[in-house]
């Protein structure tokens, strides 16, 4: 009985040489890399998307604040009303301690505005309120 010889040199090789691994690990890197790129920046989109609600949130409590005000007390309380970064309070004036909040300011100042009745009877005034509150992270400045 005889024995081929290509099939003897053929039961001596099963794996997979150097080479060939290297090369399956380079395409396999390179494809994970392909596949996981989305992740990281939609993570930065989501942190973004995070700070800009936390910031309207912010922006929306203290003109709530403003709002359960008497009217008699808006200007004198709130013109130039500001809150540094660092140091936002919640409606009870305690200070936020987390570290999510350090880098958010917020800041107001109210103007009377004058807007001509209908009749034309004569002017009504109104107060009008600019409310700013920002965020400030390592590459810009987010402001509501």
């Amino acid at each position: 009985m005889t024995i081929s010889r290509t099939r003897h040199c053929d039961a001596g090789r099963r794996g997979f040489t150097l080479a060939e691994a290297m090369m399956a690990t380079v395409v396999l890197g390179i494809a994970a890399a392909g596949v996981l790129l989305p992740f990281t920046s939609g993570a930065v989109v989501r942190a973004e998307g995070r700070r800009r609600t936390l910031a309207a949130k912010l922006a929306g409590d203290l003109m709530e604040e403003i709002v359960n005000t008497p009217f008699e007390q808006i200007a004198a309380g709130y013109d130039g009303y500001s809150e540094p970064q660092g140091q936002i309070r919640d409606a009870g004036g305690v200070v936020f301690t987390d570290s999510y909040y350090t880098n958010f300011s917020r800041d107001s100042m109210c103007d009377y505005v004058y807007v001509p009745q209908e009749s034309g009877a004569g002017q009504e005034h109104r107060n009008l309120f600019a409310l700013r509150c920002g965020c400030i992270t390592a590459a810009k400045k987010l402001q509501l």
